[in-house]
């Protein structure tokens, strides 16, 4: 499971979305982002539909998860 808590662009607020992961300074929730990217949308669409997220954002949770990913898996 990814860690979200060293990602600067997602945050956790029990009072947005219900807590779940959203981009920083937004009510937009990450998983929106993964939602779109499986159905055949573009890294560049997002933001075009979410304007209030910025491209930075979008490039460091890919990151993120992709840095994520490589890391061991723990026992």
């Amino acid at each position: 499971m990814t860690d979200w808590g060293t990602c600067s662009a997602v945050e956790r607020n029990p009072r947005k979305i219900s807590g779940a992961g959203a981009f920083t300074g937004t009510r937009v929730p990450v998983y929106a982002l993964f939602e779109n990217l499986e159905r055949g949308s573009s890294v560049k669409q997002f933001p075009e539909w979410y304007p209030e997220v910025r491209e930075w954002q979008v490039a460091a949770v890919l990151n993120h998860e992709a840095e994520s990913l490589k890391a061991p898996a723990r026992p």
